[in-house]
């Protein structure tokens, strides 16, 4: 637990430094080997792509077990701080949710408002952030600098859930910041303006999904940087990408082609 509390507190600093922060989405230990040794602080597990590398499907279709066991294969090949997509936390008590993933070896989550094996019921604002205090609550006892990565798909739900979509996520990021996230990650922010919208409206870092190659709608790393965003993540975007760049180049090796 020592060494899992030490690397909790090199992320938890690294969200507080003011200074970009990317975490590349893994899905195996080869992904995490590579991404720790292209030279990156910490890395996360994504739930899609892991999904993908085993077979199952997102929206917490996989066996909770089976992907901590894929998770603690990551924690224990790397020695970089690993933060675990737990997507809405599979049905769990936040206390317990915590106390599973330590034992992983991750050292932060991303927590989302979307109730997969609920029909995919979208939290209401506070009870989300009740969620994720109770799971802030539970880390701080067990003495761990963790960091909750609170998620939003208000956008990706767009008007037809949400009279003003922007408008929501602002508010449920203020919420999850109050509860102790020390990111949020308002999934589907596509322009400058909106980057730059809750960029202002928090004081915790503000999580993009971007591509490896290229780079979100609002701009590259440096354009990003500059509007005030701090956390970038892949999603499964590095995965896609190099299944995309894998098919092309192997298909010059078909008989025939």
């Amino acid at each position: 637990m020592t060494h899992v509390k030490e690397l909790a507190t090199t992320l938890a600093e690294a969200h507080e430094s003011g200074r970009a922060l990317v975490l590349p989405t893994v899905w195996d230990v080869w992904s995490a080997r590579t991404a720790e040794e292209a030279g990156f602080e910490g890395i996360t597990t994504g739930s899609h792509p892991v999904a993908d590398a085993t077979g199952s499907s997102d929206g917490e279709n996989m066996d909770f077990a089976d992907y901590l066991a894929v998770v603690a294969r990551i924690t224990g090949a790397v020695d970089v701080p690993v933060s675990a997509d737990v997507e809405s936390g599979y049905g769990l008590v936040p206390a317990e949710l915590i106390e599973r993933v330590l034992e992983a070896g991750a050292v932060g989550v991303n927590i989302e408002d979307v109730v997969h094996s609920e029909g995919k019921r979208v939290r209401d604002r506070n009870e989300h952030a009740d969620y994720i205090a109770a799971a802030r609550q539970a880390a701080d006892a067990a003495g761990v600098d963790f960091v909750i990565n609170g998620r939003t798909d208000a956008l990706k739900f767009g008007p037809d859930v949400f009279a003003d979509p922007l408008s929501e996520a602002v508010e449920r990021a203020k919420l999850m910041e109050q509860a102790g996230a020390r990111s949020v990650y308002p999934v589907g922010l596509s322009s400058a303006e909106d980057v730059t919208r809750l960029v202002e409206a928090v004081s915790v870092p503000v999580n993009l999904t971007v591509h490896p190659v290229d780079g979100h709608a609002a701009g590259d790393l440096a354009a990003l940087t500059a509007l005030g965003a701090r956390r970038f993540t892949f999603g499964p975007l590095w995965q896609m990408w190099l299944k995309e760049v894998s098919s092309d180049q192997l298909a010059s090796w078909r008989p025939g082609a």
